[in-house]
């Protein structure tokens, strides 16, 4: 049971803009990851934009344009090698 709670988090939120507009940002991934490489994979693969933004609190987190959660954990599972416990998706 310890190892579960050792384990590093990920977090996939998504974000109410104006109307039908959404944002989902990605926090807490590795430092290992090469994030502005991801960014461009994620914007290529989704067939949207993004933004990669600094937070003195959170770390730098991605931001892409629509609700892309659900992609988002299918990519970082499979070709991320991250497991699916330490990923958790928030909102609506």
């Amino acid at each position: 049971m310890s190892d579960i709670q050792n384990l590093q988090t990920y977090d996939i939120r998504i974000q109410q803009r104006n109307g039908r507009k959404t944002l989902t940002t990605i926090q807490g991934l590795p430092k290992t990851f090469d994030q502005k490489r991801m960014l461009k994979v994620f914007k290529k693969d989704f067939a949207c934009n993004g933004t990669l933004v600094d937070d003195e609190e959170l770390g730098s987190v991605i931001q892409l344009q629509g609700d892309q959660r659900t992609k988002v954990l299918n990519l970082l599972t499979t070709e991320g090698g991250i497991d699916k416990k330490q990923i958790k998706i928030h909102g609506f």
